[in-house]
């Protein structure tokens, strides 16, 4: 018999522990961030502007002028005009919401669904506010349509604009 204890002996290697573990999955693909390609998004969005001035130019011609409605306006700009409240008004209300998308677009999860809910409730409040500063119906309704689709040309347009100058980027 041999001595254990003896230095030339050889023990047996020691085997590890057998490890039952689940494979790892694979590492998901790094979200996309997105990048708006400034001028021409801003060219949309004075673009939209101008687009909205107008639809409030052809909303007071055909409120005043053709159904010879009193359309109900407040002026915050003092041009003692509906027709350039109405310009200015629609013109800066784009702009506007131009900025609340791209902000949204930086710090919302999902900033289309939020800015569609967002111009969606203002257009409506620019809707029914007309009907709070007159007794008139017939011209509150008017205005109120004028506002409609003011506020319709705005979500629809600035929506189209960010998709076409929305890039995913991967970081």
């Amino acid at each position: 018999m041999t001595d254990p204890y003896e230095p030339t002996r050889r023990m047996p290697p020691v085997q590890p522990p057998v490890q039952h573990t689940q494979p790892e999955p694979p590492a998901a693909p790094p979200k996309p961030a997105w990048t708006i390609d400034a001028g021409r998004y801003w060219a949309g969005a004075v673009a939209t502007a101008v687009v909205a001035a107008l639809v409030g130019v052809v909303g007071t011609i055909v409120a005043e002028e053709i159904l010879n409605v009193d359309l109900v306006v407040q002026d915050p700009f003092g041009t003692d005009s509906h027709l350039w409240a109405y310009v200015l008004g629609g013109a800066v209300a784009a702009l506007l919401a131009a900025g609340l998308l791209q902000l949204l677009v930086i710090a919302a999860p999902r900033p289309q669904a939020f800015f569609g809910w967002i111009v969606g409730l203002v257009t409506v409040v620019a809707m029914l506010l007309p009907l709070t500063w007159t007794d008139d119906l017939g011209s509150a309704v008017a205005s109120g349509l004028v506002n409609l689709v003011v506020g319709l040309s705005i979500g629809s347009l600035l929506g189209g604009v960010l998709r076409w100058t929305l890039h995913p980027t991967v970081p």
